[in-house]
């Protein structure tokens, strides 16, 4: 049995009947789905996008140069997600021919797109290959794209951490641990960090995507952080086998908690959708030294609603009186800033994490009965 506690994201309970049914309908129809790996993207057909992934060594500027590039290409960018983590960057964008409003099919056309954008995502002194693929077709599970190709750009690596990390909230850090449970068979993983909307996700796909399987699990949350504790396997049946492995588990899923932390200052923008905005918004943030860190770019009804995670160029916090400037020069009620209130460290744990999910969770019951969270992979 799965339990799990869920509301909504203002952290009201969810009353929508609409949405209960959906959340069951969608539940019910994959109860007896087991995907492989290679079947785990979800993509279904569709001749209204043609799909861009790209990867490469993150930059200031790198976005605005890729729009730049999409819209003298008569390429109109539909929908976007741009993720930077540890000195690389990767995003999912789905483009439409800015006349016919359809996907891109002309093999000329779509190599020269490849070629034109490849020479951006590789720059200059291009130590990592930059990668990009196109699809005339398909619609892709964005999120848990972006976490297979950050993965497989071994963004979780940890060179150079100590210079990216220099203007960071130590205490804002996952902690993430990986020891073994000799008593049944099981590596054990435990994570706390700063709480957020799609936390459980992104180490579900991780764990899923790296070939391991979840047999028990207890997640836990607090008002602003999580904690997060399972029994895994790998898909062969055993647990961790060496020091090595152990290492890179522990890499991969402090990576994929903080490639969609909110790094910076988060910037809304809604207005009417035209073909080019996405190029003038970014230029504009390239050219008073913003750099993009993460964002959302979406249109809905003829509007777009986009959001940006920007610093300034060393990544620290930007100077109000540059937001102010930016926001005179596109307009201040089409972009807003949201206030983020910075909640308090987490607390480092109290006892051992055995202990904690044993002692409150499995006490006076079998191990085997209770079962909260269980991945396929």
């Amino acid at each position: 049995m799965d339990v799990f506690n869920v509301i909504d994201r203002d952290g009201k309970k969810i009353r929508d009947k609409d949405i209960i049914n959906y959340i069951q309908i969608r539940l019910e129809s994959n109860a007896s789905f087991v995907p492989s790996m290679t079947d785990s993207v979800g993509v279904t057909p569709s001749e209204e996008h043609t799909l861009i992934e790209l990867s490469g060594t993150d930059r200031t500027g790198l976005l605005s140069e890729v729009c730049a590039v999409l819209a003298d290409l008569h390429c109109n960018v539909v929908n976007a997600e741009i993720w930077t983590h540890n000195a690389r960057a990767a995003a999912v964008v789905h483009v439409t021919d800015d006349t016919t409003g359809c996907a891109i099919k002309d093999p000329a056309r779509l190599a020269s797109i490849k070629e034109l954008l490849c020479n951006v995502l590789r720059g200059n002194n291009e130590l990592k290959a930059a990668k990009m693929t196109l699809a005339t077709s398909g619609v892709t599970n964005r999120d848990r794209r972006l976490h297979q190709i950050m993965f497989a750009d071994r963004d979780y690596e940890r060179v150079g951490r100590a210079e990216l990390r220099r203007v960071e909230d130590k205490g804002s850090r996952p902690q993430v641990t990986a020891f073994d449970c000799s008593q049944k068979d099981y590596t054990v993983i435990t994570m706390r960090a700063k709480d957020r909307p799609k936390l459980l996700f992104d180490i579900i796909c991780t764990l899923t995507d790296m070939q391991y399987v979840v047999f028990h699990g207890m997640v836990n949350t607090g008002r602003t952080e999580s904690y997060q504790e399972f029994y895994i396997r790998h898909v062969d049946g055993v647990p961790i086998s060496s020091e090595a492995e152990r290492e890179r588990v522990v890499q991969c899923l402090e990576a994929a908690i903080e490639r969609r932390a909110s790094e910076g200052l988060e910037l809304q923008l809604c207005t009417d959708d035209r073909v080019g905005l996405l190029s003038d918004i970014t230029r504009i943030f390239r050219e008073n030294s913003l750099s993009i860190k993460r964002a959302e770019i979406s249109t809905k009804g003829g509007k777009a609603l986009d959001t940006f995670y920007v610093t300034d160029v060393t990544g620290n916090p930007v100077d109000p009186k540059m937001i102010d400037s930016i926001r005179r020069e596109i307009g201040q009620t089409i972009l807003q800033v949201k206030c983020n209130s910075t909640p308090p460290p987490p607390k480092s744990p109290q006892g051992t994490t055995m202990g904690f999910l044993f002692g409150n969770l499995f006490k006076a019951r079998s191990f085997q009965s209770l079962k909260l969270i269980r991945s396929y992979s």
